[in-house]
């Protein structure tokens, strides 16, 4: 305990607490439980109980109550996909992330292994210019006349802060999803026209499948890295035309991008504008099928590094902001207090659109990870999978008959009643878990690295 002490620094009552809940009657079950959602740092906690009884005879094969647990609560995982938030919880939805956007690649989780020889690319798709910033060119020196180092506060920042388009910025933000649908569909059009077919016949041709990420630039711009994959139609998935080639898809996306139009009509004092992508396109083949170093385990770990992230490299904050007045008291990057206060200042102008509401998401309001139907398995099917091995693992311990694969229901009926008791750890629950969850990650990285050794590429 001496050096968690000296670790704390000078906060007493985060020591105080810490000494409270390691002297406490149950503090090993509270160290099993909070091991059990992973060093979660906000854990939800519930009050009830659960009781498993024969569905034949009503006998009571396994109960239990959260009356004789630490607190007289049981403690879950927050599930927050945001690492600012729960790096624990981030941690297990990167890897969801990842196992899912590999299936789509070289297939598994239910996805066929035929996948691996389709066309496929890795396209990042950018907001166009809305101002000069501070960068690092290949030159050596930004336009401001000074060599940036890579960490310097000031990359992505403008340059003349009074001549930047602070409310276009956040307007392209806002608009982003409309900017992929449309993307999405003129896709489908340069397909069909390179392939000499009609868009109606092209579904019975050819399926597009993606799946794609959201990431902040510096400068508070999202752009995507999207995986693109080319199948065959729905009743035949591994019949492709021979049209249907990672050149002609290259190409597509290419035309695609630069055809994308989204009008925002004018309100207020703010003229009309016609939003469009940037002129910074890249695509890139994937994998053994291409001439490239670019994996597919590179590819998915890439997308899963910035699933769970948000805006946070702007310096922005991590919650919503429910009154402008907030601002006055927070600590934030002088470019990324003027993107949101230009969310707040176009707020009643475009109501439709929520922009004070996603504020400190620089106006974007959508999903920052999302695929197509067919392009692999779900989170919640990945999910599903571990949560039903954790109650196999835990059946036989209690007592309880296994599943029947052919019977789901089976022969015992589970009775539950839970309560929401509250969310988060006090200030010494919150230093052990994240100890916990130190632990935890470590003995994880390890036995990550004896894999590796073992030459078992792409696990989690």
């Amino acid at each position: 305990m001496a050096g968690a002490a000296a670790s704390l620094g000078t906060d007493p009552l985060t020591l105080a607490d810490l000494l409270r809940v390691a002297n406490a009657p149950g503090f090993d079950r509270w160290q099993e439980q909070v091991r059990r959602t992973g060093g979660c740092a906000q854990p939800i906690r519930l009050q009830g109980q659960t009781v498993s009884r024969d569905r034949t005879s009503g006998e009571v094969l396994y109960s239990y109550s959260t009356e004789h647990e630490p607190g007289g609560m049981l403690r879950v995982a927050c599930g927050n996909r945001r690492a600012s938030r729960c790096p624990s919880c981030a941690w297990t939805y990167a890897g969801d992330t990842y196992h899912l956007i590999r299936a789509g690649l070289v297939g598994g989780k239910g996805v066929p292994a035929g996948v691996a020889a389709r066309p496929r690319v890795f396209a990042t798709l950018t907001a166009p210019s809305f101002g000069p910033v501070h960068n690092r060119p290949a030159s050596g020196r930004c336009r401001c006349g000074t060599a940036h180092a890579e960490g310097d506060p000031v990359l992505g920042t403008a340059l003349d802060p009074g001549r930047y388009d602070y409310a276009g910025a956040v307007l392209w933000n806002n608009h982003a999803a409309q900017l992929w649908q449309r993307f999405t569909i003129y896709l489908r059009r340069e397909i069909a026209r390179r392939a000499g077919v009609t868009q109606r016949e092209l579904p019975d041709r050819v399926r597009v499948s993606y799946g794609k990420v959201a990431e902040f630039q510096k400068r508070g711009a999202v752009h995507f890295h999207a995986i693109v994959r080319l199948d065959g139609p729905d009743h035949a998935p591994e019949a492709l035309p021979a049209w249907a080639t990672a050149g002609l898809l290259t190409d597509a996306i290419r035309a695609a991008v630069g055809r994308v139009r989204v009008p925002v009509g004018a309100a207020g004092a703010h003229p009309a504008r016609i939003l469009a992508w940037g002129e910074q396109v890249d695509v890139q083949r994937i994998g053994a099928m291409a001439d490239t170093e670019l994996s597919e385990a590179a590819v998915a770990a890439y997308v899963a590094k910035y699933a769970t992230k948000a805006a946070e490299t702007t310096g922005t904050l991590d919650h919503r902001i429910a009154e402008r007045q907030e601002l006055d008291h927070a600590d934030l990057p002088d470019h990324t207090r003027h993107l949101i206060e230009a969310c707040w200042d176009l707020d009643a102008d475009y109501p439709g659109r929520l922009l004070a509401h996603w504020s400190h998401m620089l106006g974007f309001r959508g999903h920052f990870s999302t695929k197509s139907r067919t392009y692999s398995t779900t989170l919640g099917a990945l999910r599903q999978t571990r949560a039903d091995y954790r109650a196999r693992q835990e059946r036989h311990p209690r007592g309880l008959p296994e599943t029947d694969p052919d019977d789901p229901a089976g022969t015992t009926l589970v009775l539950a009643h839970w309560t929401y008791a509250g969310q988060g750890h006090t200030p010494g629950e919150s230093w052990l878990a994240a100890s916990i969850a130190r632990d935890l990650r470590t003995n994880r990285d390890t036995a990550r690295e004896a894999l590796a050794e073992l030459d078992d590429p792409g696990e989690w």
